[in-house]
């Protein structure tokens, strides 16, 4: 069997795909299934896409993008399966899924996990957002011989479409990346949170909460990300996102924060951050919205909450209690090993490529 995973992204940067395609290529290699990665962007393209000007430079980028894929269709007769992981192409209608399935008769597995039927403009992203075409999403949904969904709320739009769609949770690899524990007893509390640009001001939700605990508790609060926040925050502490110490990064927190708004993007959001957290023996306090409700057992191996009292009881508590971190981190733990973890899924993965 031979696999065609069309992606939007260079290897090892994006989260979404190091996760849902990525870390999946070695159980491909134990079974014997061999496979191609094909990126839309190029290393030199990802270094400036999130950046201010490079205007033509991106052109220049986007356009060489766009004629590697008409390119790819010519070596599609020699895979059985077409993996497209979000996007075969970032703006635009779907016109390379459309000639994989219709014109090759490929058997396109269709994965996202995000709400991106939805727009969700962002100050990085304005310039292309009229041209990205989000309705291709069901188009894509229709042509597809199974779609592979982060979530319930995505799994439920994508059965509209096509009734192959199935639920594959973004998973950790809880034997080898993600096997340390976060040890509770310690001499100062830091609280946190990771993630990239585009989810950053979700922490603003929670900016006055944490302004009201600095007035009473001492802590530090770090922020793992691609890019500064803006909050005023005398505890506040940033660290770059780097892939080589991510794990280092978040074994530094007592606390790990996942803040989101209540709206329909949010929901198609997969949790993963407070994933991230439970794995590594940390309490996750999060919002209760989408699959948050289900990743973190509220009371168990974490806290969900709804209100701004809430969310200030809630940390208030676990700043108070090494004791209650570290159950809670233990239950953490076990909790994503049984439900979310790569070791858990590896079946669901695979039998993506069944007939």
């Amino acid at each position: 069997m031979k696999v065609l995973f069309v992606v939007p992204y260079p290897e090892g940067q994006a989260a979404s795909q190091r996760y849902r395609v990525e870390q999946w290529l070695p159980l491909l290699q134990e079974q014997g299934i061999n496979y191609r990665i094909a990126p839309f962007w190029s290393q030199s393209a990802w270094d400036i896409l999130y950046k201010q000007q490079h205007t033509w430079r991106k052109i220049t980028r986007l356009l060489t993008g766009f004629m590697n894929r008409l390119l790819l269709l010519w070596h599609l007769p020699a895979y059985d399966f077409v993996f497209v992981h979000r996007e075969a192409t970032p703006l635009g209608p779907p016109w390379f899924e459309w000639v994989a399935a219709k014109v090759f008769r490929k058997r396109i597995i269709f994965d996202f996990d995000d709400a991106i039927w939805l727009p969700n403009i962002t100050a990085e992203n304005r310039w292309a957002a009229k041209l990205k075409w989000h309705h291709k999403t069901a188009q894509i949904c229709r042509w597809s011989h199974k779609v592979s969904c982060g979530n319930g709320y995505l799994r439920n739009y994508a059965l509209k479409y096509n009734a192959a769609a199935v639920l594959l949770p973004s998973v950790l690899d809880t034997e080898h990346r993600y096997r340390k524990k976060r040890e509770q007893h310690t001499q100062e509390v830091v609280m946190g949170w990771i993630g990239s640009h585009s989810t950053l001001p979700y922490l603003q939700l929670i900016e006055p909460v944490l302004q009201q605990l600095e007035t009473k508790h001492t802590f530090r609060f770090v922020v793992i990300a691609d890019k500064a926040p803006d909050l005023q925050l005398q505890s506040l502490e940033f660290k770059e996102w780097l892939r080589e110490t991510e794990i280092q990064g978040l074994l530094q927190l007592n606390i790990g924060l996942m803040p989101l708004p209540d709206t329909e993007w949010a929901k198609g959001k997969c949790a993963f951050k407070a994933l991230q957290y439970m794995a590594l023996g940390i309490p996750a306090v999060v919002s209760g919205v989408g699959a948050n409700v289900e990743a973190v057992a509220s009371g168990t191996t974490g806290y969900t909450c709804n209100t701004e009292q809430e969310w200030y009881e809630r940390l208030e508590d676990l700043l108070l209690k090494p004791e209650l971190r570290t159950r809670m981190g233990a239950e953490g733990q076990v909790w994503v090993k049984e439900r979310y973890s790569l070791q858990a899924h590896r079946y669901t993965f695979l039998s993506l490529f069944s007939s």
